[in-house]
């Protein structure tokens, strides 16, 4: 096993991902001193532009710690090299971590485990992740354009007129459906093993309720950057002791 780990963690994979890292923020500030200086052309006023930066970069950095606490928690069964490059790029942290299970418990693991880890399997689970996330930048090469010009071309409804999408329904309908497996496999654990993995679901959705509460009621908007990162390390906390309860 610390064989597996060591080679998941090689200098070869860290220098692959850090290009790959690099590449992205290089056109990321490219993008970035593009708009400045077309910013300016249009007449905009300094203090507008770095108002808007400094706005930016916080909505930026504080929903990244629940990426980190992605990149830890896979980091222990994948090494650190894949999860840093997935949730650094396009991955998304719910979409990586299911995905990385289901792939997992695919190929006949028990789940997402190091001790039954083998290379093959490694290769699997990476191809898997990022084949799976290329749908939306596929859909954006093709289907962008004129999605753009539908919006464009979409008259403004008058308040109270608002009507909710096709995408709007089909959103909430996948994360229903997605708790919804995910519960039932909980509980399905629950009956035959262990209360360990629905218990620790319950304190996940009790922080996250007691974050909305919070949002809603008492307009603590901040709050909405940590939600996800404070019900994760709530949880991760309760199953450690949960876990030494059970």
């Amino acid at each position: 096993m610390d064989n597996l780990l060591e080679q998941l963690n090689a200098p070869i994979l860290y220098a692959l991902v850090g290009g790959a890292i690099l590449l992205v923020v290089a056109m990321s500030v490219t993008f970035m001193v593009k708009s400045w200086r077309a910013g300016l052309r249009l007449g905009m006023d300094r203090a507008v532009l770095k108002k808007t930066v400094v706005s930016s970069a916080t909505f930026t950095l504080l929903p990244a710690f629940s990426i980190l606490l992605g990149v830890v928690a896979l980091s222990g069964s994948l090494g650190i090299p894949l999860p840093w490059l997935r949730l650094s790029v396009i991955g998304n942290l719910q979409y990586e971590v299911n995905v990385a299970e289901i792939a997992a418990t695919g190929i006949g693991l028990s789940g997402l485990k190091i001790s039954e880890l083998t290379p093959q399997a490694y290769v699997t689970i990476a191809l898997v992740m990022t084949c799976g996330i290329l749908g939306g930048a596929l859909l954006c090469l093709f289907t962008l354009k004129a999605y753009s010009k539908k919006l464009q071309g979409h008259k403004a409804q008058k308040p109270g007129e608002a009507k909710a999408s096709f995408g709007d329904w089909a959103m909430v309908a996948m994360f229903v459906g997605m708790c919804a497996a995910y519960i039932g496999s909980y509980v399905g654990q629950a009956a035959q093993a262990s209360w360990l993995p629905l218990l620790t679901a319950l304190v996940a959705a009790a922080a996250m309720a007691v974050c909305e509460w919070f949002e809603r009621k008492k307009q603590v908007h901040w709050l909405e950057n940590f939600d996800l990162a404070a019900s994760m390390l709530v949880a991760m906390a309760a199953a450690v002791g949960l876990h030494a309860l059970l």
